[in-house]
């Protein structure tokens, strides 16, 4: 049999996908020299020529066309063959597990749940709950988790993603501002307000967004002071020491007792997404998109 390393196959197929090493030494977060390295000793292990380097790129031998065409069916049934194989040293023969945060998706994630177990017989969902996506991110890098809820934009390449609901913006504000008796508000109207950032936050990509970040004549968000957790800014909220911006569920979870709440009906939407990372198990990540989708889309129908 030939010794074959998963790795240096993989390594071929990305290089296959970008007909560029340097594309795919970036995909794949390795570097240049050890993906060249790889291919060399895949090629020596098989005993053919796989690739010939151009002044643009790469192109596939007639051998390494055959390899690109099979190649990326063994490596998805070597991940499947891992997820059951883990799933059968846990007595669990199907096993999907969900992170998710208490004040946005728990009561969300517990539905997704129950539908999945009703749509794939034996499967059986975990949750997980934290309280930021932080530490959601934390669980999928380390494999604790397969796949979690986080609004987007992530601002990180380790991870796929995808969109399965549109949330509109609101702000907290204090019950004595001015802006509090108005039914909705503006970002110009939020021009002078310091937005208090809790310590939730992916990159600065996800920041600006949260921020609204420029606004939309081009100047930037006013930023308040960096606090440690989301209650701890709707206190400064309540006291008058800023404002703060968040998805519409959150406001489900936080009501307007010391703070009020209303819509910001020009900032960009929030997408929440089911994020994942390639070790996890593709086909249950097809199939909980399918159905978070439907389930979505059967209480937005509802609520017309």
């Amino acid at each position: 049999m030939i010794d074959l390393d998963i790795r240096q196959l993989q390594s071929f197929l990305a290089v296959a996908a970008e007909l560029n090493i340097t594309r795919a030494s970036a995909r794949l977060h390795l570097s240049q020299q050890t993906v060249s390295t790889q291919i060399q000793q895949l090629e020596r292990a098989i005993g053919v020529t796989l690739l010939v380097r151009t002044s643009r790129g790469v192109l596939l031998t007639p051998a390494g066309e055959e390899l690109a065409r099979g190649g990326n069916a063994v490596v998805a049934d070597l991940g499947d063959l891992t997820d059951r194989v883990r799933a059968a040293d846990r007595g669990r023969l199907g096993l999907l597990r969900l992170a998710c945060c208490p004040y946005a998706t728990a009561l969300f994630a517990t539905e997704v749940a129950d539908a999945m177990e009703a749509a794939v017989p034996g499967l059986e969902v975990e949750l997980t709950t934290v309280h930021t996506p932080p530490e959601e991110r934390a669980l999928l890098l380390s494999g604790e988790v397969d796949a979690a809820f986080i609004w987007l934009p992530l601002g990180d390449d380790r991870f796929q993603h995808a969109a399965v609901r549109s949330d509109p913006r609101m702000v907290a504000l204090s019950p004595k501002h001015p802006l509090a008796q108005q039914e909705s508000v503006t970002l110009a109207e939020l021009t002078d307000e310091p937005v208090l950032r809790p310590d939730i936050y992916l990159s600065e990509q996800n920041l600006c967004h949260w921020l609204a970040d420029p606004r939309p004549d081009g100047t930037p968000a006013l930023r308040g002071s960096v606090v440690d957790k989301v209650e701890d800014a709707l206190m400064m909220v309540a006291r008058g020491k800023g404002v703060w911006l968040a998805p519409e569920p959150l406001t489900r979870w936080i009501p307007g007792t010391a703070v009020v709440w209303r819509p910001v009906v020009d900032a960009p939407a929030s997408e929440l997404a089911i994020v994942w990372t390639d070790s996890a198990p593709q086909h249950l990540i097809a199939r909980l998109i399918a159905e978070v989708r439907t389930i979505i889309g059967n209480t937005e129908a509802a609520l017309v």
